[in-house]
C-alpha cells in the first residue's frame, strides 16, 4: 500500500499545548497509513512541493500570524485537494488578522462565555462550563459522528461566528444568564466540515487541552475527521 504524507502544523499561543496535543495523534496517523512530518512554523505552507504531496494537514496554531506566501500554499493545497482538519483554537482562532483565512476556514472563534463573577478567581478555569455537544439531523448519519450520542463536556465552550457553506455535524447552545448581555440563547457550531475547491476542511471546537481530547467521543471525531478530510474515510 502506497503511504499517504500528512502535515502536522503546530505552533502558536501554549496555553493550547501544540506540542502535546498533536503528539497524542501522531501514532494514529501513522497507523492508518500516513507518512507524518511535523513543522513548528507555518512557514512549511509556502514549500510548493511539499504542500503537492500532502494528503492531509492537520495545524494546531493558535492566534499567530501568517504570511502572505505561507497563506497562499495553504488555500492553494486545500483547493487543490489536500485535506485540512484541526480543532479548538489551533484551527478557528488562527491568523485573526488574515481575512482570507477566516473565510477558508468557514467559522471563526468569538468568545468562550465565562463562570458567573463571584465564581470567577483570574484562573483558566473561570472559562470551564459544564456544557453538551449536541448531534444535528446531518451528524447522526454522517461518517465522522455517526453512532456518537450528545455529550457533555466541561471546559471551554466556544462561540463561533459563521457562515452557512459549512456543514454542521454538531452544536452547543449558550444559555442566557443574568451575567451575560445575550437575552436569548444562542447556538454555535461545534463540529462543521467545508468543501473548498477539491479540498475539505474538519473543525471541531472542544480540544482546548490534551485531556479534553482524550475525552473518548472529542478524540473519535477528532480521529474520524481527519480520515474524511484526507478522503480515507
Amino acid at each position: 500500500m502506497t503511504s499517504r504524507r500528512a502535515l502536522v502544523v503546530r505552533g502558536g499561543w501554549d496555553g493550547h499545548k501544540p506540542v502535546e496535543a498533536t503528539e497524542l495523534f501522531l501514532p494514529f496517523l501513522r497507523d492508518n497509513g500516513f507518512d507524518v512530518t511535523v513543522s513548528e512554523t507555518n512557514d512549511v505552507y509556502a514549500d510548493a512541493d511539499l504542500m503537492a504531496a500532502t494528503d492531509l494537514i492537520v495545524q494546531s496554531v493558535t492566534m499567530s500570524e501568517i504570511s502572505r506566501d505561507a497563506f497562499a500554499g495553504l488555500r492553494d493545497a486545500v483547493r487543490a485537494g489536500t485535506g485540512l482538519a484541526g480543532w479548538h483554537g489551533g484551527i478557528a482562532d488562527s491568523y485573526r488578522k488574515e481575512s482570507d483565512y477566516l473565510h477558508l476556514i468557514g467559522g471563526q472563534f468569538a468568545t468562550h462565555p465565562s463562570k458567573a463573577p463571584e465564581e470567577c478567581g483570574a484562573g483558566e478555569s473561570d472559562n470551564f462550563l459544564p456544557y453538551t455537544v449536541e448531534m444535528t439531523e446531518l451528524g447522526r448519519t454522517h461518517e465522522i459522528t455517526t453512532g456518537i450520542a450528545d455529550f457533555s463536556l466541561d471546559t471551554e465552550q466556544y462561540w463561533v461566528l459563521h457562515d452557512d457553506l459549512i456543514d454542521v455535524l454538531a452544536t452547543t447552545t449558550h444559555p442566557v444568564q443574568p451575567y451575560h448581555p445575550w437575552h436569548r440563547p444562542v447556538t454555535s457550531p461545534a463540529v462543521w466540515t467545508r468543501h473548498w475547491g477539491d479540498g475539505r476542511i474538519f473543525v471541531a471546537t472542544p480540544g482546548h487541552s490534551p485531556e479534553v481530547l482524550a475525552d473518548p467521543n472529542v478524540r473519535t471525531v477528532v480521529e474520524r475527521g481527519m480520515l474524511w478530510a484526507a478522503r480515507t474515510a
